[in-house]
């Protein structure tokens, strides 16, 4: 069984693929019982689809991988804090968890610029937390920008 560092550290690993095509390193796996269902790196660039997120891809291949659109007792765990759409979908996904690591002040929807997980409203809440193995989420983003400046 592996460990939620074992996780993060594979999301870290698609994150430097997606550096490597040109596009923000974000990586996101999906995990159910032990086992990763669905991988994902950022790619809207290289799609020309705005929706193509780390999470949204791996929520994807994990709905496809189970035949649900739903995905309960699944976790989430990708390198940066999701935005509103991404919450949005893993809200929809019924998922039982949400791991990222680094913050995103600019359109992290986690508590960074809003907390939709903490919307009573929503009629799913699964758990959401920040902060696993945040600074190797960081540096991989600083790395990514400086390089493009």
């Amino acid at each position: 069984m592996s460990t939620p560092e074992d996780f993060m550290r594979e999301a870290l690993a698609l994150a430097a693929e997606a550096a490597a095509a040109g596009e923000v390193p974000v990586g996101a796996v999906v995990v159910k019982d032990g086992r990763v269902i669905g991988r994902g790196f950022n790619r809207p660039v290289s799609t020309a689809d705005p929706t193509a997120h780390a999470e949204i891809v791996a929520l994807r291949e994990a709905c496809s991988a189970l035949g649900n659109y739903r995905l309960p007792g699944c976790q989430l765990y990708v390198t940066l804090e999701p935005c509103a759409m991404c919450v949005g979908a893993m809200v929809h996904a019924r998922l039982a968890r949400v791991v990222y690591g680094a913050r995103d002040p600019k359109t992290g929807a986690c508590g960074s610029i809003a907390d939709l997980p903490g919307l009573a409203t929503f009629n799913h809440h699964g758990h959401f937390e920040g902060g696993l193995l945040a600074e190797e989420s960081a540096a991989l983003l600083k790395r990514f920008f400086a390089e493009r400046r």
